[in-house]
């Protein structure tokens, strides 16, 4: 038996929040699936997250990044 490790795919302007429908810059990988938060609701619920998720991807870096540009 083999197995692969699958990397998390960067998030897309076409990856909207759960919460919002705002352009998601974080993506939460829970055992019952996942979720995807704009920087706000991040902001929010992250903490609370992080001691259950399996996996984040978090690219709140951008925003400030496009902000500068």
């Amino acid at each position: 038996m083999s197995t692969s490790v699958v990397e998390p795919t960067q998030l897309t302007a076409t990856d909207r929040c759960d919460a919002c429908g705002a352009r998601a810059y974080v993506r939460v990988e829970l055992e019952s699936g996942s979720l995807l938060f704009c920087g706000h609701h991040a902001n929010q619920h992250l903490d609370k997250l992080s001691a259950t998720a399996k996996n984040i991807v978090d690219e709140r870096a951008q925003l400030t990044a496009e902000s500068v540009n």
